[in-house]
């Protein structure tokens, strides 16, 4: 440790003070977020460019149905549908510690490559897919979310809550994953649905990070 390095701390938050206010803000009270994207601290916040737009990619509107349908306001009975605001709130709950919560990006190994939700973690909805309840309880449950068992029964009393999310109001995967993990036994009040996914997230200039 050099005689200077306690000074760092103090120098990042008389910057932190000191820096312009954003532009272009979260709301009106709320500049950025704080989260933990495979535990390194990264900010959120939105594109501060005032002539940025959206990735053509998420502009199309006309993909055929099926499969690229528009999905339902709620996407099974008793899990919530959430906004930008509800899963900011998670991943800055998640960015001070909480495991508790888990924001989990259901899209196909492809689609995270390009982009994704930093603070989530990477779940294809395939990998729900699964024949038994034993095999979700081995590879999903125990070790990804909290779930612990008794007699060889899964207990969900401390299981994550779960906010999926896929590419949009027009993608049914992460409906599949919520509708594998009701089939699994896992709890529906356990389950939230961020519907409007990565097509809104970009549309709101929100950060985003690669998966590796």
């Amino acid at each position: 440790m050099t005689p200077y390095t306690f000074l760092l701390p103090l120098a990042l938050a008389l910057y932190a003070a000191t820096a312009p206010a954003l532009e272009v803000k979260i709301t009106p009270t709320l500049e950025s977020i704080q989260t933990l994207h495979q535990g390194r601290p990264i900010t959120i916040q939105r594109n501060q460019d005032r002539d940025n737009r959206v990735r053509p990619f998420y502009s199309y509107t006309s993909r055929p149905c099926p499969p690229f349908c528009i999905q339902p306001i709620q996407a099974a009975p008793g899990v919530e549908t959430y906004g930008e605001l509800e899963v900011l709130d998670a991943l800055a709950r998640i960015g001070q510690g909480d495991d508790t919560v888990a924001v989990v990006d259901t899209r196909t190994p492809q689609w995270p490559k390009r982009g994704m939700i930093p603070g989530a973690i990477s779940i294809p909805w395939t990998e729900f897919d699964l024949d038994t309840r034993e095999a979700a309880i081995t590879d999903i449950f125990v070790p990804r979310f909290g779930v612990q068992t008794q007699d060889g029964k899964p207990d969900f009393s401390h299981a994550k809550t779960l906010i999926l999310y896929c590419n949009g109001i027009w993608c049914s995967q992460s409906t599949n994953a919520i509708h594998a993990l009701l089939d699994l036994g896992y709890p529906s009040d356990r389950i939230k649905w961020y519907r409007g996914g990565m097509q809104d997230w970009e549309i709101l200039g929100l950060t985003t990070v690669k998966a590796p």
